[in-house]
């Protein structure tokens, strides 16, 4: 065992709002496109919040046989679709020999919620002898990295992250420990989500968290800005596949990023609002900080939580000015949940992929629809624009209900 193992990011897979796959992700994200539009999965005429980030055009059958596309809930086609192409893009194949060292781990914040709705109506209309004999393992959270281990053969630990809003980046972190600690020596892992569903939308309506900008969705999710109302639903799933650093190199893989720093705290106050003053997130913040061995000055972008919510904004605006000092306002910060709205279980992981893009190439994605920032935001959060700027090490905020936190850092691979 040692904890010196270093660990790296060999692929990406995406299916977001913003399209089927990393490059329609990235592209959308640096040309400001919105993923968010009018809710089509089901008749939203009665609900508060008419308008999602749903994901357009998916056909499962280009990832699933069609006589099984009926047994598994839409998270669980996002997952397979989404590892399908991280493991394409890594190059990395599994045989007889690796399979045992290749764990799966994926964070699901919620499940099969389509599944148990569809399936609770039909017994209450038809009788409980119509219940779909796939409908457990079609709809339980596990099940996404199950079927990505069946699917790829990778026989190393198959776990279930959930943890909210910070299940994905969960998935990720625990990853980046097996790896370190030699538990096993490449992972699939990342996050998928599908709650675009009446209870889904209905419930976080009650919450009164989403925002009902029906009449301009593209607008309707604004971090940072002074006028927004709540966060806006999205979906899909984001897959990375991490290695250790002589494993990916022996096979000659492609590096994204290096993963450096892992944080994760509780705020142990309250069911939905983080701790006065960002407590939990400020201490998250620096624990990941110190296992990168960083100083904060050494952080140049910030992928932020950034909900858009009244309350989370600039709670974590005051959680950043608190880990990173004078430091804070010469970072580069950013929510790109301004565009895919909030994937729930999956934001970590899909904002890991956007960190490795932006470490990658270089560029910082922007916070789009902010227009009228609100005076307790005063960051640079990149209104608008792309920015092409200097990024060594990358950090990215997961925030969840029940006051749950993680940060990771992404730095640029120095061999």
């Amino acid at each position: 065992m040692t904890g010196n193992r270093r660990v790296v990011i060999t692929g990406c897979g995406a299916i977001s709002p913003l399209g089927l796959d990393v490059g329609a992700l990235w592209s959308g994200l640096v040309g400001c496109r919105s993923g968010v539009g009018m809710i089509t999965r089901f008749d939203a005429t009665d609900f508060t919040t008419k308008i999602a980030a749903e994901v357009k055009g998916f056909d499962p059958t280009k990832w699933v046989a069609p006589r099984e596309v009926r047994q598994m809930d839409r998270f669980i086609q996002y997952a397979i679709a989404a590892a399908d192409e991280a493991m394409r893009d890594s190059g990395f194949v599994i045989t007889d020999e690796n399979a045992t060292r290749v764990a799966t781990v994926m964070g699901v914040g919620v499940g099969g919620l389509e599944t148990i709705e569809i399936t609770h109506l039909l017994m209450k209309e038809k009788g409980p002898k119509r219940i779909s004999p796939y409908f457990i393992p079609g709809m339980i959270s596990n099940l996404a990295p199950g079927h990505i281990s069946m699917r790829f053969g990778a026989k190393g630990p198959s776990v279930t992250t959930t943890s909210a809003c910070a299940s994905s980046a969960h998935a990720i972190g625990e990853s980046y420990r097996m790896i370190q600690y030699g538990t096993v020596d490449a992972v699939i892992c990342g996050g998928a989500e599908a709650t675009v569903t009446p209870l889904g939308i209905g419930g976080f309506n009650a919450l009164k968290a989403l925002s009902t900008r029906n009449d301009s969705p593209e607008t309707a999710s604004r971090p940072f800005d002074k006028d927004r109302d709540g966060f806006v639903m999205g979906e899909g799933s984001g897959v990375l596949i991490v290695e250790e650093l002589e494993h990916a190199k022996r096979r000659g893989a492609k590096i994204y990023a290096e993963v450096t720093g892992y944080g994760s705290t509780a705020d142990a106050n309250h069911i939905t609002q983080p701790a006065p003053g960002g407590e939990g997130a400020v201490r998250c913040m620096q624990l990941s900080l110190a296992d990168a061995r960083l100083a904060p000055s050494q952080i140049d972008y910030i992928n932020a939580h950034g909900t858009s919510t009244p309350i989370n904004d600039p709670l974590e605006t005051l959680a950043v000015k608190t880990a990173f000092g004078d430091h804070a306002r010469k970072l580069a910060i950013s929510s790109t949940k301004s565009m895919t709205g909030h994937l729930l279980g999956a934001a970590g992981a899909m904002e890991a992929i956007v960190l490795s893009k932006a470490i990658e190439l270089q560029i910082a994605p922007p916070t789009t629809n902010l227009t009228t920032p609100d005076p307790a935001c005063d960051l640079d959060y990149i209104p608008d624009q792309a920015r092409q700027m200097k990024i060594e090490h990358a950090l990215s905020n997961s925030l969840g209900f029940g006051g749950t936190n993680v940060s990771l850092i992404f730095s640029r691979f120095r061999g």
